[in-house]
């Protein structure tokens, strides 16, 4: 009985000093939490559905506090006091609305924007800093759904004439669709045709391109593409016997030039001294051309006529 006693003490005082652990720690984080924040008061001209408290406060789409409590300052009034970490960059300028989280409906007080040098936030009479949303910004979808659903209604009523003759001239195009419907179905089974020969054709030119590929390959490997082949090897060949030929015919001429000028000597020296072609190069006088022959003194006289013998 009295070991039994032991024990509830034990776990008493051991869920004691649990509770008292999660207390401290509780009490430390809001201390701390409280001296990181300071108080905001939004106001609302108009509804501010889905805000309730524990609601987030989102600058830029990040949070950096929550609603405390809302009220209703007047029938068209709203009220949201909220605790905001001082390092946001809140400014007199900051725009002010309502951002829906999800599909759950629950709205955040949304803060957006401002500019860095404008002046810091007004404060109300008890110093607490004070903020006044946007009417546009904070009309919920359902509000917004409403009011186009209006517009596109008002719309309707305005154009309904124009949209009764419309309706009309649909229904003329139909009934006239629905009349030449063999004609159109005559028309598209031409147009079906028309595109089967398209495409007959344009597997021709398919075939036809295939063929100019293979050819150009074919050239391609006789001209042996990068490294050269047997074209390139019949053309070296061929300017080199151009080359060689171009030589020889200019050696040839060469010599047919020498023997034309000897030819002509010779013909000159012919004309000159035709004896000499007889008789060849006189010897001793050297040089000297052989005398002429004395030209007859006198005719020699006729001989007397021989007397006939009896």
């Amino acid at each position: 009985m009295e070991t039994r006693a032991n024990f509830v003490l034990i776990g008493t005082f051991t869920l004691a000093v649990i509770a008292a652990a999660f207390g401290f720690v509780l009490w430390f984080q809001n201390l701390h939490s409280t001296k990181l924040r300071t108080p905001l008061r939004i106001v609302f001209e108009g509804a501010a559905s889905g805000l309730r408290n524990g609601g987030s406060v989102n600058f830029n789409g990040i949070r950096v506090g929550e609603v405390v409590s809302v009220k209703l300052d007047n029938p068209r009034r709203v009220v949201a006091l909220t605790m905001v970490e001082n390092n946001a960059p809140i400014r007199k300028d900051t725009l002010v609305g309502l951002e829906f989280q999800g599909l759950t409906g629950v709205a955040a007080i949304s803060l957006k924007g401002g500019d860095e040098a404008a002046p810091a936030v007004p404060t109300d009479t008890d110093g607490v800093r004070v903020l006044t949303a946007d009417p546009d910004s904070v009309q919920d979808i359902s509000q917004a759904i409403k009011a186009t659903l209006q517009n596109v209604n008002r719309m309707v009523n305005e154009n309904q004439e124009s949209l009764k003759n419309s309706l009309r001239n649909v229904e003329t195009f139909t009934a006239t669709l629905a009349r030449n419907s063999e004609v159109i179905d005559g028309i598209m089974l031409k147009i079906d045709s028309v595109m089967g020969k398209t495409d007959g054709i344009m597997s021709k030119a398919d075939g036809v391109v295939a063929r100019t590929d293979n050819i150009l390959l074919g050239l391609d490997t006789l001209a042996g593409g990068k490294d050269g082949g047997q074209l390139t090897a019949a053309v070296k060949s061929f300017y080199e016997l151009t080359e060689n030929l171009d030589k020889r015919s200019g050696a040839l001429i060469l010599d047919g030039r020498r023997t034309l000028a000897d030819i002509s000597r010779a013909v000159n020296n012919l004309d000159r001294n035709p004896t000499r072609l007889l008789f060849g190069a006189s010897t001793g006088s050297g040089t000297q051309p052989a005398p002429a022959a004395a030209p007859p003194s006198q005719a020699a006289e006729p001989a007397p006529p021989r007397r006939r013998r009896q």
